[in-house]
């Protein structure tokens, strides 16, 4: 796309001035939403019913309404209804949430020109075309050509800290022909969308090319100046922060994935059980012994009706009568305890920031145990392990280092109150040098509220723009004062501006007596700096190094007309700059050296070494350059000393890719890196030297095109990784990158700005920093902490917490309706498979929701397996709950087998104590067929419940009254459902039946038996493994338990 304007003044003329714009964009809203008032029904149901478990139990449920079936549509039809209900008002509230921060990004207000009067409006209304007036401190709400600024330049400064992190102030450009024109010439200005025939157009005018210079984008910040106008280019999703967003997908936790699989895994049990209850009967039906009952006997259009409908009739029943195992209320209870426990991350105060006042988020809880599967952290740098300020630390003079101490400048190895006996003293012309190279070699801008200080400057001066006359100067010593105000007399001739391929900047000024110097910083590393680089460097210091050079007049007269032919140059006009530049910057005097500290978040040291421990590899992710980034990475540990620093920079062409990739990979063969395995990784000792490696954009963007795998080898075999000079979709794509390797590893990305959200997004969980400016990268992340360091608190401990709750809750769930049906399942062999149930329809109904539903919900809310001190004191453990272990085929295995265990001993146990010869009721009559089946029913209850008590291992009050109370609550429901009759009943068949077993005595003794046959073997597995094979999360609880008994004790 590209925009023109007209050249024609309308500043002192009437005169019409055309803004052509192309591809007019009708949707100006900014939108990050899922769903909509009117979407929102069928897009939900189409969202829910992709899941396996509800899909199955609405075509359950249709069934059920179709043909006769041994059970109620309500037992499938209620708790489809509730679980849809819930999980929809959960999504519904989170997608709110996501419409209210729209609301207040699209509702803010803002002045446009509209028929030559300013006008306010709001954030959505803008058009493109629209002129819209930003004032000072306020966000660019679309991108904007500037076209007038209240300076008389036409500069206004910007800062996109919210975009990128940047605090530093950039100078962008109006368009020459508006930049003079006061607010009052707007309504000549009339913007027109392009036409077929350009030649049609009636006036004249000229065509001006725009580039970036001119472009404001949307989120960046005006500073320093009181107003612009600038005409919308882009709105809504078509501005260029909005492009770098990529689409918000649904993401799916390893834990869901898991949960899918095993319920695939039991949908063959069902029906390979259902397959089996129909052939048995009509097998045993075909038999000569076979006659029909009495009670039974078939009408004549059954007898006449087709065999194989009649096959398919059975084999559905049997569907419907066994489709329990397959826990539809696994889902729910899923959803409200992501829901309910992701309030616990807010209401941590170890996540709260006590400076800002911000606490920690929740965006999105469908990924809360995902925070304890992590085995990448990708970061961005500036904002996120910075706090982007910057600090002088020491410098070097002359070969003398220099440090600052209150203030002052006092030599390496003295103090502020030492004698004054250092080289500054006998020789002072070096010194004086270098402080004026670091005084006046800069683009410092001086802001001033007062809207009298702006005069004119030169364009080329990055000067500020306020007159001298303004400023008066104040000092406790004349000398002092003399000094700066002779500063203040040099005269700034050209600015060589910075650029990375140069990586340097330089100043040419006159001096107060007419003399022309030249001064000169740079980024770059020199050899004959003494010592101060590489030192300082090691302390992950940002330096630079500082030199000047001196020009005669005729000189300074050759570089004047180089300087000037290469700015005004129509072709190759950067070619030309760079070769003036290089002609300028040499032969050059060596000055010195400073070294400033960016200045890190608190902790972040420690919680890279602590994700380390953890076995997660961090990857650094950054727009800067390679010094500064490197500089960054070994202050916080990223990189240490002992670190073999692997580079693939400034790489050119596929083939110099390629040969460096080689290169490196047989370093990290010579270290027998790439050999290891995962797992033989994790275990090498901190001795062994290991592999960083930096990498830029460019050499990135050659090593994916043509050498991936090598290239993923190589980084798989470093311990650290840092890419710099990343765009936005760069980090986006290295995240993928690692998300869809063969491992498949579990992805975390972390930042603050705008162009982090494409990495946030594309992570498998997205995690935000609450900068300074900008919620962009809070907006689009699933959680938001406000400083690095809760990082490590949030997947050590609540990551370990998620995890390890959810992952019972799904093994339990599967494990607990397997006893439930596997005795219906077994009772068909005893009823010649005649599709009787042998619970009541209202225990299948509540079984799930009611009287086992809240033992394990509070568990999965409260449980802690160790103590969150020794998780975040011991990152180790983490590691034992990597790679969905507790999801693993060996462990969904144990929980099933256990459950089919269980399950016999309920049923063969309950049919050898209540058989043909046994008397069980007080009067010696009989137990009939419900009676048996609520004998089954509560042994079953009593079980399970008590079998995820022998799993809990934090007890809180809550956990007592659901596990104590729902066991009770089974027995008062019980006494009272088969107390009354029921009216609305077709059938009393539980009238006093519960009452009868209760009061025999031998009924509770066979439910004392059962239950300990049960539970029994869990208790002596658990008791051996504890004192004999413990893991070390055993042998951390052990810590925990007395750390909460010195807690307790109050030492």
């Amino acid at each position: 796309k590209t925009w023109n304007v007209g050249t024609e003044s309308f500043c002192h003329k009437a005169a019409v001035f055309p803004l052509f714009l192309v591809n007019i964009v009708l949707n100006m809203c900014f939108s990050l939403f899922q769903y909509t008032v009117w979407n929102f029904v069928p897009k939900n149901l189409f969202e829910q019913f992709r899941r396996i478990a509800n899909f199955y139990f609405l075509i359950i449920f249709l069934v059920q309404l179709m043909i006769d079936t041994p059970t109620s549509p309500v037992t499938s039809g209620l708790p489809l209804f509730f679980v849809i209900t819930v999980t929809a008002i959960k999504q519904g509230y989170e997608d709110w949430l996501r419409h209210k921060a729209d609301n207040e990004v699209n509702g803010a207000p803002v002045f446009v020109v509209r028929s030559g009067c300013l006008v306010q409006t709001r954030s959505k209304n803008i058009r493109v075309g629209d002129i819209v007036r930003v004032a000072k401190d306020e966000t660019f709400p679309a991108d904007l050509a500037l076209l007038s600024s209240d300076r008389v330049d036409g500069t206004c400064h910007i800062t996109t800290a919210s975009l990128d992190g940047e605090t530093n102030l950039k100078t962008h450009f109006s368009v020459p022909e508006t930049s003079v024109c006061h607010p009052n010439y707007y309504h000549h200005l009339h913007t027109l969308k392009t036409c077929v025939d350009i030649l049609a157009f009636i006036f004249y005018f000229t065509i001006r090319p725009l580039g970036p210079e001119n472009l404001l984008l949307r989120g960046a910040r005006l500073k320093n100046t009181k107003e612009i106008f600038g005409v919308a280019v882009y709105t809504g999703m078509e501005s260029k922060m909005a492009l770098n967003y990529k689409c918000k997908s649904q993401k799916r936790s390893a834990v869901e994935k898991s949960m899918n699989t095993f319920l695939l895994i039991y949908l063959g049990i069902l029906l390979s059980e259902a397959v089996l209850s129909t052939i048995l009967k009509y097998a045993w039906q075909a038999e000569d012994k076979w006659d029909e009952p009495f009670y039974n006997q078939k009408t004549e259009q059954e007898k006449n009706s087709s065999s194989i409908l009649k096959f398919i009739s059975d084999f559905l029943a049997f569907l419907v009568l066994y489709n329990f195992i397959i826990p539809i209320s696994l889902y729910v209870t899923v959803e409200m305890q992501k829901f309910l426990g992701s309030f616990f991350i807010g209401w941590d105060l170890d996540l709260y920031h006590e400076e800002s006042d911000q606490k920690a988020q929740v965006n999105t809880s469908d990924l809360n145990e995902e925070l304890g599967q992590v085995e990448y952290v990708f970061t961005d740098k500036t904002g996120t392990l910075t706090e982007n300020e910057m600090r002088f630390q020491e410098c070097s003079i002359n070969g003398v280092k220099y440090r600052e101490v209150n203030g002052k400048l006092v030599p390496e190895g003295l103090t502020e109150d030492s004698p004054d006996d250092s080289p500054l003293t006998s020789g002072r012309s070096r010194e004086v040098l270098f402080l004026q190279a670091v005084s006046l070699c800069h683009t410092v801008q001086i802001s001033y509220d007062q809207a009298d200080c702006l005069v004119g400057g030169d364009p080329f001066s990055h000067a500020n723009g306020f007159s001298s006359s303004s400023m008066e100067y104040y000092a406790s010593s004349p000398d002092e004062k003399a000094l700066v105000e002779a500063a203040k007399r040099y005269k700034l001739l050209h600015v060589l501006e910075f650029d990375p391929n140069r990586r340097r900047m330089s100043v040419i000024l006159q001096t107060p007596s007419g003399a022309v110097v030249f001064f000169y910083h740079t980024n770059v590393f020199v050899s004959v700096v003494n010592k101060l680089p590489s030192a300082s460097n090691c302390k992950g210091m940002r330096t630079l190094v500082v030199a000047c050079r001196h020009f005669s007049p005729e000189e300074y007269i050759d570089v004047d007309k180089r300087l000037t032919a290469a700015r005004t140059a129509l072709q190759q006009r950067e070619e030309r700059l760079q070769e003036a530049f290089s002609h300028i910057e040499r032969d050059l005097q060596l000055l010195g050296a400073t070294a400033v500290e960016d200045k890190l978040q608190d902790k972040v040291q420690e919680t890279i070494e602590a994700l380390r421990l953890a076995g997660i590899k961090v990857w650094v992710l950054t727009g800067d350059k390679h010094e500064t980034a490197v500089s960054v990475s070994l202050s916080c540990g990223h990189f240490h000393r002992t670190m073999n620093i692997l580079e693939l920079l400034q790489q050119r062409s596929d083939n110099e890719c390629a040969e460096q990739l080689r290169r490196l990979a047989r370093r990290c063969v010579g270290l027998s890196f790439l050999s290891l395995s995962d797992d033989i990784f994790k275990d090498i000792d901190d001795h062994v030297i290991q592999h960083g490696l930096v990498v830029d954009g460019a050499s990135l963007s050659l090593a994916l095109r043509e050498h991936e795998k090598l290239f993923m080898e190589v980084c798989k075999n470093c311990s650290a990784v840092l890419c710099c000079r990343m765009a936005p979709l760069q980090k986006a794509k290295v995240v993928r990158l690692l998300k869809t390797s063969p491992e498949k590893p579990i992805t975390l990305a972390v930042g603050d700005g705008a162009n982090d959200v494409g990495m946030i997004q594309e992570a498998h969980v997205g995690i935000g920093i609450m900068g300074k400016e900008g919620r962009q990268a809070v907006r689009n992340s699933d959680y938001a902490i406000a400083r690095f360091k809760f990082l490590a608190k949030l997947l050590l401990v609540h990551g370990h917490f998620y995890y390890i709750r959810i992952a019972t809750l799904v093994q339990y769930f599967f494990y607990k309706n397997v006893c439930f049906i596997t005795p219906q399942f077994l009772y068909q062999f005893f009823c010649l498979f005649s599709q009787q149930t042998l619970y009541d329809s209202v225990y299948l109904t509540l079984y799930n929701i009611c009287f086992t539903s809240l033992p394990i919900l509070v568990y999965s809310l409260f449980e802690q397996l160790v103590h969150p001190h020794v998780l975040q004191s011991k990152p180790g453990l983490y590691r034992d709950i990597s790679r969905n272990s507790l999801l693993s085929f060996r462990t969904f295995l144990y929980w099933t087998l256990l459950g089919f265990c269980h399950a016999f001993v309920f049923f063969f146990g309950s049919y050898i104590l209540m058989g043909e010869d046994t008397t069980l009721m007080g009067n010696g009559q009989m137990f009939g067929n419900w009676t048996f089946g609520t004998l089954v029913f509560t042994v079953m209850v009593v079980t399970v419940t008590l079998k995820l008590a022998l799993e809990t291992h934090f007890w809180t009050w809550m956990n007592h009254f659901v596990t104590w109370g729902s066991i009770a609550f089974y027995f008062i429901f019980s006494l009272f459902y088969g107390g009354i009759i029921w009216p609305f009943l077709h059938t009393q068949d539980m009238y006093f039946v519960f009452v009868q077993l209760l009061s025999s005595g031998s009924a509770w003794f066979a439910i004392i038996i059962m239950v300990i046959t049960c539970l029994f073997p869990d208790v002596v597995k658990k008791v051996i493994y504890r004192h004999m094979l413990p893991t070390s999360t055993q042998k951390s609880q052990v810590t925990g338990t007395r750390f909460k008994a010195l807690k307790t004790s109050g030492r």
